[in-house]
């Protein structure tokens, strides 16, 4: 890994008074008993707490909308969508991007996760990393970063160094940006913000839970929402799935069942007639046509099952 210095250091005061008005950095009164709580307290003042993430989350759905709308465009036009983040937004960023090749049947460029302080800190935390503002512009950099693509910067305390410097990086390169974060603030040049606020952690300052889990679900709203927008999914089903396993494999076979009527045996003929591609498979079936036919129809469809199958313009 490449060697970085750390930035000056700034007043201890104001980095403390920065802090200090951060939702998320804030003392939650419903859970100051948490300490002495049994077990089964601990637990349901934990899960009280999490009850509010999904409604903070529907607060920002507008603005959900308008990053999937802006990543679908990017992702159709050929451009790659990147997250960016530190510690446990870090992390998320490349859980998300990690599982998009298996569930949608893409490339594993087209979604990719940035971390501060690079791979060996997807499992070992180094807190410092967070604080390097070069190495977000470098590692935006590394990625090759263009015009063509999308930065999604992850931040829940909306000020971490790393996230900012990349985001600003992207923008300084002819990229579309977007942020997502848990606390109030200015928008720093960001294309589209997303701001979900959850409040105080049931343990103060550990945006691992709430927050994080605010910034999973949007992070599934993005990725899924755009995929959905690329013809990926086909009513609710998976149809781009990859056979990478024995399960997915099986999966296959479900659904082309499901979507033809076929049984086990004729469904996994056609399957594997169709280079085991069930959007090809359900095609010729339905169409009555051979692979190459059917290949056309879905091209000629950009990809969308129901379209091959006549069912939508």
């Amino acid at each position: 890994m490449r060697p970085h210095t750390m930035p000056e250091k700034r007043s201890a005061s104001g980095l403390f008074e920065e802090l200090k008005r951060l939702t998320t950095e804030s003392r939650n009164p419903r859970t100051r008993e948490i300490d002495l709580a049994s077990t089964t307290r601990i637990l349901e003042l934990m899960n009280e707490e999490d009850r509010g993430v999904a409604d903070a989350v529907r607060q920002a759905l507008p603005d959900i909308a308008r990053a999937v709308d802006m990543v679908a465009g990017v992702l159709r036009g050929g451009g790659r969508l990147f997250y960016v983040g530190a510690g446990t937004s870090g992390r998320l960023g490349i859980l998300d991007a990690s599982e998009c090749p298996p569930t949608f049947g893409v490339d594993s460029e087209m979604v990719q996760g940035i971390i501060a302080g690079g791979r060996e800190t997807v499992f070992r935390s180094r807190e410092g990393v967070e604080d390097v503002e070069t190495a977000g512009v470098e590692d935006i950099a590394t990625a090759g970063v263009g015009e063509r693509d999308v930065v999604v910067g992850i931040a829940a305390s909306r000020r971490t160094p790393y996230v900012l410097a990349a985001l600003a990086e992207a923008k300084r390169r002819g990229a579309r940006t977007a942020f997502v974060c848990c606390n109030e603030g200015q928008n720093p040049g960001i294309d589209v913000v997303i701001t979900v606020i959850p409040g105080p952690e049931a343990i103060t300052g550990s945006t691992r839970l709430k927050a994080g889990t605010a910034q999973k679900m949007v992070l599934n709203m993005i990725t899924t929402a755009s995929m959905v927008k690329l013809g990926k999914i086909y009513e609710n089903l998976m149809v781009d799935v990859r056979p990478n396993s024995a399960k997915l494999v099986e999966r296959g076979k479900g659904i082309i069942m499901m979507l033809t009527g076929l049984g086990y045996d004729e469904a996994s003929h056609v399957y594997e007639s169709a280079d085991r591609n069930v959007k090809v498979a359900v095609v010729m079936e339905r169409r009555r046509l051979d692979r190459a036919q059917a290949e056309k129809r879905l091209a000629e469809a950009d990809g969308f099952l129901a379209r091959a199958l006549g069912e939508r313009e």
